[in-house]
């Protein structure tokens, strides 16, 4: 294994680069990197409304020139159209039963934190 010097280990972590491990789904950067993956569907989807991640069922992490997110996430549509932009925050889910769609996502999601860069390589969704 040939670690380069571009790998960027957090001081006291516990966390090998190169290696994914868990981490939990509720912490702050796991939802952050999960909303990444999101605007990442709803900007290639044909659907006339945003999705909205309902849970995040399962997060990896590994350092690797930043931190890659490797994310199992369910998400749902909402009632706001594409077309208003709102903030994902402020759209409730679907609750007209003809329009509820719930689809699971596997999202890749890599950040740089000192070039400010987020990079989606994978974003399937069914």
């Amino acid at each position: 294994c040939v670690v380069s010097g571009t790998n960027v280990t957090p001081p006291h972590s516990t966390i090998r680069p190169g290696f994914p491990v868990p981490v939990s789904t509720d912490s702050p950067e796991v939802r952050r990197a999960a909303r990444f993956g999101v605007y990442r569907y709803n900007n290639s989807s044909n659907d006339l409304f945003l999705f909205r991640e309902s849970q995040i069922k399962k997060a990896m992490v590994q350092i690797v020139r930043g931190l890659k997110y490797m994310l199992h996430v369910e998400i749902k549509r909402t009632v706001c159209e594409k077309r208003d932009h709102p903030s994902l925050d402020s759209c409730h889910f679907q609750r007209e039963k003809n329009l509820q769609q719930m689809l699971r996502c596997y999202f890749e999601v890599w950040i740089t934190p000192w070039t400010h860069k987020v990079h989606i390589p994978v974003a399937h969704c069914h």
